[in-house]
C-alpha cells in the first residue's frame, strides 16, 4: 500500500483542476472547510482526515471521468484544495515533532 504522501503525489487530475486547487490551498481553514467536506463535528487526525478525502476524491474523479451529470468541478476543486491544505499541515506537524 502507498503512503499517503505518494498517493497525493501520484494523482494525476487535469491541469485547470490541479492549478485551482493549488491557487485555493493558501486560504484553506480546516476548521471549516475540512468540516464542510466531511461533514462532521469533529475532526481526525491529518492523516486520517486524508484517508477519507482521497476517497472521496477518488469517486468524483470517476463521475469527472465518466461525464456524470452529478459531478460538481467546485467541489472537485474543494476537496483538491483540502487534500493539499491537510497534507501541509500532517508535513509541519511532522517537522516540529523531530
Amino acid at each position: 500500500m502507498l503512503d499517503l504522501y505518494t498517493r497525493i503525489a501520484t494523482l494525476t487530475r487535469p491541469v485547470l483542476l490541479a492549478r485551482a486547487a493549488r491557487f485555493g490551498v493558501d486560504d484553506y481553514r480546516r476548521s471549516v472547510h475540512l468540516r464542510r467536506i466531511l461533514q462532521s463535528d469533529t475532526l481526525p487526525r491529518h492523516g486520517a482526515a486524508l484517508v477519507q478525502l482521497l476517497d472521496i476524491e477518488a469517486r468524483m474523479n470517476e463521475l469527472r471521468v465518466d461525464d456524470a451529470a452529478d459531478y460538481r468541478p467546485a467541489h472537485h476543486v474543494e476537496v483538491l484544495i483540502a487534500i493539499l491544505g491537510e497534507a501541509q499541515l500532517m508535513r509541519a506537524t511532522a517537522l516540529r515533532l523531530v
